[in-house]
């Protein structure tokens, strides 16, 4: 920054000295590490938002065979207790394994064509 009448100057900003600067560093890393070996050993291979995840998948396998049925006998299957029972022979997929109840009513919820839990801003 120029100032009116006065002479320009480079000026040397000191910043941090090496000392502190790598210890803030090491303080971070460890704390980034601390926190990631915590999320996996409390997650391992489920995800944070499995719940959410396994909802989804039932609702988008209930509403894809809702658009399919052409004579509407498979979507009565389905909301007979067809749902509960593809989860339990392991048609749900992998998605299914996060929440198997949430699945289900997920594909429920698909299957008799109402809107998902997860629609909106906040839900």
């Amino acid at each position: 920054m120029v100032l009116l009448g006065q002479q320009t100057a480079l000026v040397r900003h000191r910043g941090p000295r090496r000392r502190v600067f790598w210890s803030t560093v090491a303080a971070a890393v460890t704390l980034a590490l601390a926190v990631g070996g915590h999320a996996i050993r409390t997650y391992d291979e489920r995800p944070p938002w499995g719940s959410d995840i396994a909802y989804e998948a039932g609702y988008l396998q209930g509403n894809r065979v809702r658009h399919h049925d052409r004579t509407g006998d498979r979507v009565r299957d389905l909301l007979a207790g067809g749902c509960a029972r593809m989860e339990a022979e392991g048609l749900g997929g992998r998605k299914a394994t996060h929440n198997p109840a949430l699945w289900v009513a997920g594909c429920l919820d698909g299957v008799a064509g109402r809107p998902s839990r997860h629609q909106g801003l906040a839900y």
